[in-house]
């Protein structure tokens, strides 16, 4: 099979069979468990279902990076839908979203907050909008270092004894790969009592 043709996850017959896996230095776009729903209330500071003024979804994420100079600049976009309680006149409804480039799975080197308008037309309870937004990573980070890449691509066949063993469990080769991973993340920017009503209710 012709390397170009590969895709994660193919299976190939060359070392005695096995997975072969792609990795890109773009990162991994997603919405944080607890984040991709806000609920707003009227009065605040109320949580009863009956309260409920707004509440709005992050839905149809999609991603896609580019190579700019040294950098590789990521950039997703997503659709918010909203429902209001009440039909009434025209509204206009403003959030609050995070834009964040993640590094380890811990470590926050990048961060803004942007907003999204959602407009409910007079007599409507639904609005939808779109909205974008762009991280950059320098392309070396996000890199494995050749060392630590041609220990994870070193030929095993079967039969032999590193063929049995996950190279991922050397903490050196689990490390510089959990360093060279960066996600783009995107959710909005909850307050506390929101974040403990999204995981609660």
């Amino acid at each position: 099979m012709l390397s170009a043709c590969r895709h994660a996850g193919d299976v190939t017959a060359e070392n005695g069979g096995g997975i072969y896996a792609v990795r890109s230095s773009c990162p991994i776009a997603g919405i944080p468990t607890g984040t991709g729903d806000i609920t707003l209330f009227n009065p605040q500071g109320s949580t009863d279902s009956g309260a409920i003024d707004v509440t709005a979804a992050m839905t149809q994420l999609r991603a896609y990076c580019q190579n700019a100079g040294d950098d590789v600049v990521s950039t997703v976009t997503f659709t918010v839908t909203g429902l209001r309680r009440d039909a009434g006149p025209a509204r206009q409804v403003v959030l609050p979203y995070f834009d964040v480039a993640l590094r380890g799975g811990a470590t926050v080197v990048a961060k803004q907050i942007g907003y999204v308008a959602l407009n409910f037309p007079a007599g409507s309870q639904h609005a939808t909008t779109s909205a974008r937004a762009s991280v950059r990573v320098n392309r070396g980070a996000a890199s494995l270092p050749a060392n630590v890449r041609a220990i994870l691509t070193r030929p095993r066949k079967a039969g032999e004894a590193e063929a049995a063993l996950d190279p991922l469990a050397e903490p050196g080769v689990r490390e510089a790969v959990a360093q060279a991973t960066f996600e783009h993340l995107v959710g909005f920017q909850l307050t506390q009592d929101q974040l403990k009503y999204n995981a609660t209710r």
